[in-house]
């Protein structure tokens, strides 16, 4: 008789969490940068940018509520939430470079690009956190919808006690 093999199931603390939110938004982050190349030349920059940016946010949200937290297909208001979270992500980098620029007027591109990859490193943390605490907590998730998240045994059950007299 030959065993089957048992899938282990896939880790799901908070370093995996990070290690898959790494992996979805950097996967997605090459594709935009090859959605750039190939739009750029169609679409003025400031368009071409913004349309990416919106699909990027869009399906970045959809793969973390899928694989990254494990939530399930995200919710208009998911969508909502992870795009102000990526605009705060947007306006924090943007300000980080406007401040080099203020104390140092001419900064080479090595110490550009540091500013920006620190600051861009310090928003994706603060996102993350975000995402997982707020938008695609499963308790959260699961109360509203008045179900308990897929393959998650319910903290409480309800069990039949017997007293004996």
């Amino acid at each position: 008789m030959a065993a089957t093999p048992v899938e282990a199931p896939a880790p799901t603390g908070p370093l995996a969490a990070f290690v898959r939110f790494v992996v979805c938004g950097g996967g997605v982050g090459l594709l935009s940068s090859g959605a750039m190349l190939l739009a750029s030349g169609h679409a003025p920059i400031a368009l071409a940018n913004a349309v990416v940016t919106v699909l990027s946010t869009l399906l970045a949200t959809e793969l973390h509520g899928r694989f990254t937290f494990r939530a399930g297909h995200a919710r208009l208001a998911d969508h909502l939430k992870s795009g102000l979270t990526a605009t705060i992500c947007y306006l924090f980098t943007t300000a980080a470079l406007l401040v080099l620029h203020a104390v140092h007027p001419n900064p080479g591109p090595l110490l550009e690009q540091g500013v920006y990859l620190s600051a861009s490193g310090l928003a994706g943390v603060g996102r993350f956190v975000v995402l997982r605490v707020v938008v695609f907590a499963t308790g959260a998730r699961a109360a509203t919808a008045g179900t308990r998240p897929v393959g998650r045994k319910p903290l409480l059950t309800r069990r039949a006690v017997t007293v004996a007299a």
